[in-house]
């Protein structure tokens, strides 16, 4: 008795210590200059968790092997996936870890619930109000994150999938949950009456994470994956309920709190209602699809290498916006090479970063440290915006939507009203960019067609190499 006293003592200390760990973690990735040292406290934070689970009074000794295997397999698992997956796929594998919380918060729920039969009165109704919660919130996950992993990647087509009367549709799925609950708490036998019940609303909960994330359009898509992160925490956190795991608990909730908080912050930089992100399309009208805006007027003027170069050299303040473009062609080490170039000429060189560029919250900012670019130059859109009209040349290097006068000068633009880099202020635009296809959210940017506006077709790594060679 007196050992079983000492082994839980023993394991709140180390759930304390490991909780203390993961919100210094989420404090040092709060910064650039912090994030490694954040990271390592998580890393540590984790290490602790998993190894405490081997010290649970519920664990016995024919259970080590077991949780061995499983540790063994999900490292390498994780080894290699970390090996493998570029800067350029983190998002939608973000997404899919995401879809694995959600599974594991289904299977664990009802798992629990068949495993119950002995609970009586408010223990009863605690414990189902948590099966039934947690089983929603990571059916919902599981599904959404797919789809978020999907559009991504490129399987699903970007644009929001707007059925007629969409929202009542998710207003009846969500009715039949609420029925299902009304058939699931306090019956008698819950293998036939409680367990179909449960069933059935995990289906329905699988159908609405779907048709929630299909109606979600890809100029959306950073927020998506910011909630499906809170969502995950909120599965977990119901999780910790049903296993009376406080380190679960605390985890959850912090993943999920700080997941909500990120996606209101990113939604106010876009101009965007949090409830209009997760219940409808990007100012689309029902069952239409996005309107294209106003058409530009005016021809796009293409420009060379060496054109752009002898500007570089000329200028005195040189901005770079970073965009998704640059992370698919892997271009932020020549990139910083072209910087460190220019700042050795006395030009003053500053990064430009919108709070949803790329298709990660912080993607930028990312690919920028993995480059060794000065966290000092490195300057957010409300820092940089009125610094425009006193700049010789700016660069776009595969941004598009966080770049497009529309969202201020065209009140039919689906991204009206969305706050942008207000690049078209500078003297020049550069605009590398493959071809004039339009962004992810699907809307054509007047910016090409400004009389300031250069575009510099082909590759982004080659184009910005051909610029590093003759800046040298």
């Amino acid at each position: 008795m007196e050992q079983t006293i000492a082994q839980n003592g023993m394991l709140v200390v180390l759930y304390v210590i490991a909780s203390v760990l993961f919100i210094l973690s989420l404090g040092g990735l709060s910064n650039p200059e912090s994030s490694r040292r954040g990271n390592w406290f998580g890393i540590i934070g984790m290490a602790i968790a998993v190894g405490v689970t081997f010290f649970h009074p519920q664990v016995t000794a024919q259970s080590y092997g077991v949780l061995l295997a499983m540790i063994v397999l999900g490292g390498a698992i994780g080894s290699i996936v970390a090996a493998r997956i570029a800067m350029t796929a983190m998002p939608q594998l973000v997404a899919g870890f995401h879809s694995f919380v959600g599974l594991a918060a289904v299977l664990v729920g009802i798992n629990s619930y068949m495993d119950s039969a002995g609970l009586m009165g408010a223990e009863r109704v605690i414990h189902e109000m948590e099966v039934f919660l947690g089983v929603f919130i990571g059916a919902v996950t599981f599904t959404g994150s797919i789809v978020a992993f999907g559009k991504l990647q490129g399987l699903i087509r970007s644009k929001p999938l707007l059925l007629p009367g969409r929202h009542l549709l998710n207003i009846g799925m969500s009715l039949v949950s609420v029925y299902c609950g009304y058939r699931f708490f306090g019956v008698q036998d819950i293998m036939t009456q409680g367990l179909p019940a449960l069933l059935a609303m995990t289906v329905i909960a699988f159908i609405l994470g779907v048709h929630l994330v299909m109606s979600i359009g890809g100029a959306d898509m950073p927020v998506v994956v910011s909630m499906l992160n809170s969502y995950s925490g909120w599965a977990a956190a119901a999780t910790g309920f049903l296993l009376a795991n406080d380190l679960l608990i605390i985890t959850g909730a912090l993943v999920g709190s700080s997941g909500a908080i990120l996606s209101y912050i990113m939604c106010t930089a876009m101009n965007r209602s949090l409830l209009s992100v997760i219940f409808g399309g990007f100012g689309a009208e029902e069952g239409k699809a996005a309107p294209a805006g106003a058409q530009p007027a005016g021809e796009v003027v293409a420009t060379t290498v060496d054109e752009v170069s002898n500007m570089l050299k000329e200028a005195r303040q040189v901005i770079v916006v970073p965009g998704y473009g640059m992370a698919v062609a892997r271009a932020q080490h020549p990139v910083k090479e072209i910087s460190d170039k220019l700042r050795a000429r006395d030009v003053k060189v500053r990064f430009a970063i919108h709070p949803v560029a790329g298709r990660l919250p912080g993607h930028m900012n990312v690919l920028l440290a993995e480059a060794n670019v000065p966290y000092d130059i490195v300057m957010e859109m409300d820092e940089i915006n009125p610094d425009f009209p006193e700049t010789d040349v700016v660069l776009v290097i595969g941004a598009n939507d966080i770049v497009n006068p529309g969202a201020l000068e065209d009140p039919s633009s689906p991204i009206y009203g969305m706050p942008v880099l207000e690049t078209w202020k500078a003297k020049t635009t550069i605009v590398l960019k493959r071809s004039m296809a339009a962004g992810y959210a699907g809307v054509d940017n007047p910016l090409f067609y400004k009389d300031n506006t250069r575009m510099l077709f082909g590759d982004a790594k080659k184009s910005v190499d051909a610029i590093l060679a003759q800046l040298q």
